[in-house]
């Protein structure tokens, strides 16, 4: 599954926001194909923050993140940068950005 999401910045903490994502931990890493994400692209348009992150089901896999330390150091490092996610209910699933159009299936 493929899933969009978008998060806000605090003021100013732009460039050490794009610092911290020139790499990510390696454990974290190896968390993430552990639990099924494949691929996680960020972009930044000033402050807000577009995600797109193709997994195998992206609830399952932010529930295993919760006892997971890899998670829990790299939240308390990135949380510094961090604003918040926009939200649309419940997370995880209210994290999710609903998908209104795509080509590949209007062309069938």
């Amino acid at each position: 599954m493929r899933v969009a999401l978008h998060s806000i910045v605090k003021d100013g903490h732009e460039s050490s926001y794009d610092r911290e994502h020139e790499r990510i931990p390696d454990d974290l890493a190896a968390s993430f194909a552990r639990i099924g994400i494949h691929d996680w692209t960020i972009w930044r348009s000033g402050a807000h923050l577009f995600h797109v992150v193709d997994c195998d089901d992206f609830a399952a896999a932010m529930r295993a993140l919760e006892d997971d330390p890899a998670d829990a150091a790299w939240q308390a490092r990135i949380g510094e940068h961090v604003d918040h996610f926009v939200l649309d209910g419940d997370a995880p699933d209210g994290m999710v950005i609903p998908e209104v159009w795509r080509l590949s299936e209007q062309r069938g």
